[in-house]
């Protein structure tokens, strides 16, 4: 069997050409969630990963988790759905539907999905400008 064969989806490179896209979450949950394969209790899709910028789309399994692991940028995790918990160094998080977590470049952290959960992750290089992320705004 080829790697071609062997691919989930359509490679990145394809599913990512073009200067815009529209996608549609829900759909692309769907179509997560009717895959056999599952890596520790999530199925992960990359909406976008341009340099060090990167959306992640995760489908969590009740008791899925994504061990401890930092990231070299800005760390959002927006809850679709569900209910995460995510353990940091200030803490325990407990995000429901509709919560959003930021983190700072390498700041340690897991995930562990309390309820079956869906997660849009976001890294974005350290260093933003013209933005007020580091004034607190």
């Amino acid at each position: 069997m080829s790697a071609a064969e062997e691919r989930l989806r359509p490679h990145p490179a394809s599913r990512m050409a073009g200067d815009e896209k529209t996608l549609d979450l829900r759909a692309k949950l769907r179509s997560l969630r009717a895959e056999a394969h599952s890596t520790d209790g999530h199925r992960q899709i990359a909406l976008l990963h341009h340099g060090p910028v990167r959306l992640i789309l995760y489908a969590f399994d009740e008791g899925g988790r994504i061990p401890q692991h930092q990231a070299p940028g800005w760390v959002t995790i927006h809850v679709l759905r569900g209910t995460l918990r995510v353990n940091a160094p200030d803490g325990e998080h407990i995000l429901n539907e509709a919560h959003l977590l930021t983190l700072a470049p390498n700041v340690p952290h897991d995930v562990d999905a309390l309820a079956e959960s869906d997660m849009l992750l976001g890294v974005y290089p350290d260093g933003p400008t013209g933005s007020g992320a580091a004034e607190g705004d």
